[in-house]
């Protein structure tokens, strides 16, 4: 088992998957790769000699065969399943972000590219036996670097209380380039918000401050004039899980009070 705390704040414990499991996933993945292979590489074929095209579009049609069973079948499947190949779905696994959140095409698309080095480069698979036996949660070198960890998937994840965002605000934090703000980053704003009635005034406003600081500096956008910190953090926190999590029925984490002049936040 392994803590993971979620981007809501929460402390789940999830069963890490093993070399055994995530071995045999593996081979059904390639099964199937293979046979999916074999089908684009006939169509292929079929449609070059239809075409009567020369030898070099043959080559190209095979690389195009190759790559689309051995790297975009992971890569869509982790995408529209949320991290789940047809091999994990039959062994009740799961890729999760190392927060436990469900993950994207970003995080599918380094670990199909990864696989070259750790499946593929040996031809063996042993690079990505020998770094997940190093690891104390079992990543490759894929999930190493997608931020990524695969574990049982038996459980759903708790729902958690989303932020409420500020309705004055709502307009500017749809209009954010949210890519750049890490999942760290982002835990952060949530811890303080659900912290921010038990701190004392000072640290809400110099904890507040400094997080509005960070986090427009990784989105590159200026904080709005005349709003605390509360407000901005909870508009971007808001925008954020909007784009990511479905909208289920929750309690809101922290409710706004209307902004007062006194306690704006003043450009340093």
């Amino acid at each position: 088992m392994a803590l993971f705390t979620t981007g809501e704040a929460v402390a789940v414990e999830l069963p890490i998957a093993r070399i055994p499991t995530r071995a045999a996933a593996f081979m059904l993945d390639l099964l199937l790769q293979i046979i999916l292979g074999i089908l684009l590489g006939v169509l292929f074929m079929a449609l070059l000699a239809w075409a009567d095209a020369d030898e070099a579009w043959a080559d190209a049609a095979g690389v195009v065969a190759l790559v689309s069973a051995m790297i975009g079948y992971p890569v869509l499947f982790e995408t529209f399943s949320r991290g789940r190949s047809v091999g994990k779905m039959a062994l009740g696994l799961r890729v999760v972000r190392a927060d436990g959140g469900p993950i994207d095409f970003r995080h599918a698309v380094t670990r199909g590219l990864s696989g070259i080095v750790d499946f593929w480069m040996l031809g063996t698979g042993l690079i990505a036996i020998v770094v997940s036996m190093c690891s104390p949660q079992g990543r490759r070198i894929g999930d190493a670097l997608a931020g990524t960890v695969v574990v049982y998937d038996r459980s759903p994840l708790p729902f958690a209380a989303l932020a409420a965002p500020p309705p004055w605000l709502a307009g500017w934090a749809r209009q954010l380039d949210l890519s750049g703000l890490p999942d760290e980053l982002a835990l952060s704003m949530r811890k303080y918000l659900l912290r921010f009635r038990t701190l004392t005034p000072e640290v809400q406003d110099q904890l507040g401050r400094a997080l509005v600081i960070t986090v427009c500096a990784a989105l590159r956008t200026a904080p709005p004039n005349g709003y605390p910190p509360l407000h901005i953090l909870g508009a971007v926190l808001a925008e954020r899980q909007r784009r990511e999590i479905p909208p289920p029925p929750m309690r809101p984490i922290v409710r706004y009070p209307a902004a007062q002049p006194a306690t704006a936040l003043r450009s340093a």
